[in-house]
């Protein structure tokens, strides 16, 4: 058997760390076994997947050294490798799950699953779908497909017993089938959902180990059945510990910066993340706490793999990029790698007409544009002092800004002019009011050039990072305090 493994990115945001992780072990596991690693873009939800986030991705995973035998841009035996292009594969597949009665059409409307949800939550029962159309006869079904009346196709799940899963890190898994839902498998707009897909694509793409985060052992007892009911063998699973953040909570965007290319774009050598990745609930037999991805692969064993929740310390990140550049790097070596991390003439030339403008000689250069080779500034509270909100004022304005621009997909200098621009009439806000706060937080000063062309250069994930940093220099958000702003922050108007 030839070892064949997989890592399956959602293209609808930034290339994420935790993506990283699980394409490094897969990868290692793969190669460790002589095998084969194929990289699948799963791009269903349409309305947020982007061709912008796909290439991201891509090209995130390849600086960092990981690469795959077989994917959208490779080729290979198996593909297409997008599964917006696969639709007829799943059609095909659903309708086999349909006709062997592994399956039914379900016509419920949103308002009556909003109802369930609610009366379930307010019973402290198991939420759930209840069954509602489970007995419709097929002559009535029939009837309202031809009419065009709205419908998902979802899977039937045993009403009792326990499943029982095969993990390689945790043995035996058992889950009851009471808690498992009836899942959605085709959704109204025809497309597939993940667990479709996941399964038809692992199997006809010859997955024979499956390494994925421990977030999804509770959707394991549904894609086990599905391949029951294909009468498919299933592959292996083995569900990783996810990356902590050092309050042991979930690795998120709002306490540590997840997107790979804020990494690469602070100046992190992928050398060193890849290392630190490896280091996430893994170690050498010899404990070394530094290592190549080749000795990685020599050494790899997944029993090794620890399944506390591996923390993701920025702190120590950095030490470790220290020790890459220290010992591994020779001084000319560490000139060309400066050089092509943004001391290049086609980074340069992005800003240099906008300071080129402003300056009276060439020592005005380097510290008129310092901002821009940084990644997060030396502000205080101070910078931040505005003649007409008060701190607390600033501090809302600059979240929201944050969220809007958490939303922005495309990240252009118009779009961004386009969002900035709709927060000012929605807080009733003039335009240079606003733009103060953004302006220290982004370039450090509020007299720079149009901070709105520096954050098309710099990018989303230092913009954001550097708005994020703004918000904790001015204390920060709390729990509470995120509650009660997310909430105004809906309650806006944007035109």
């Amino acid at each position: 058997m030839t070892v064949r493994t997989r890592v399956a990115p959602s293209p609808t945001g930034d290339p994420h760390v935790g993506t990283a992780y699980i394409a490094l072990f897969n990868l290692a596991f793969a190669r460790q076994h002589g095998g084969q690693f194929i990289l699948r873009i799963e791009d269903t939800d349409q309305a947020r997947s982007t061709p912008e986030s796909e290439k991201q991705i891509m090209d995130s995973l390849r600086w960092l050294g990981l690469d795959w035998d077989e994917g959208p841009d490779a080729g290979g035996e198996h593909g297409p490798y997008r599964q917006s292009e696969r639709r007829e594969i799943y059609d095909e597949h659903a309708q086999i799950l349909l006709d062997k009665g592994h399956a039914f059409r379900c016509f419920c409307t949103s308002e009556r699953l909003d109802g369930l949800r609610q009366r379930q939550a307010e019973n402290k029962e198991a939420q759930g779908y209840d069954g509602h159309c489970l007995h419709l006869s097929q002559d009535e079904v029939e009837s309202r497909v031809a009419a065009g009346e709205a419908h998902v196709v979802r899977m039937k799940v045993p009403a009792e017993g326990t499943c029982t899963v095969d993990d390689m890190l945790r043995g035996n898994i058992e889950i009851d089938w009471n808690q498992v839902d009836m899942q959605v498998l085709v959704k109204a707009d025809g497309m597939p959902t993940y667990h479709l897909a996941n399964v038809v694509d692992d199997h006809l793409m010859g997955i024979t180990h499956v390494l994925r985060g421990e977030e999804w052992i509770n959707s394991a007892p549904k894609h086990k059945l599905l391949y029951e009911y294909f009468g498919w063998e299933m592959p292996q699973l083995c569900h990783m510990p996810l990356l902590r953040n050092p309050d042991k909570s979930k690795l998120s965007k709002r306490k540590n910066p997840t997107s790979i290319t804020y990494y690469r774009d602070m100046g992190f050598l992928p050398e060193a993340l890849l290392n630190y990745l490896g280091r996430m609930g893994w170690s050498m037999p010899d404990e070394r706490e530094k290592f190549t991805f080749a000795e990685m692969v020599e050494n790899f064993d997944i029993k090794r793999v620890s399944l506390g929740g591996p923390i993701f310390d920025q702190e120590k990140l950095g030490w470790l990029n220290g020790s890459w550049i220290r010992e591994n790097l020779s001084e000319e070596d560490f000139a060309d790698r400066l050089h092509q991390w943004l001391l290049n003439k086609d980074y340069i030339m992005q800003f240099l007409p906008f300071a080129k403008e402003r300056v009276e000689k060439m020592s005005d250069f380097v510290p008129m544009a310092s901002f821009m080779f940084s990644g997060k500034l030396p502000l205080t509270e101070a910078d931040f002092a505005h003649k007409k909100l008060e701190p607390t004022e600033v501090k809302k304005v600059l979240q929201f800004v944050l969220w809007r621009l958490e939303q922005q997909r495309v990240w252009t200098k118009d779009n961004i002019f386009a969002d900035i621009k709709a927060m000012t009439k929605a807080l009733g806000l003039k335009m240079g009011d606003l733009m103060q706060p953004i302006f220290v937080s982004v370039a450090g000063t509020p007299n720079s050039w149009s901070v709105m062309d520096s954050m098309a250069i710099i990018g989303p994930d230092m913009s954001r990072a550097r708005l994020r940093h703004a918000i904790e220099v001015l204390g920060g958000v709390s729990k509470k305090e995120t509650k009660r702003l997310e909430k105004e922050f809906k309650a806006l108007e944007f035109a």
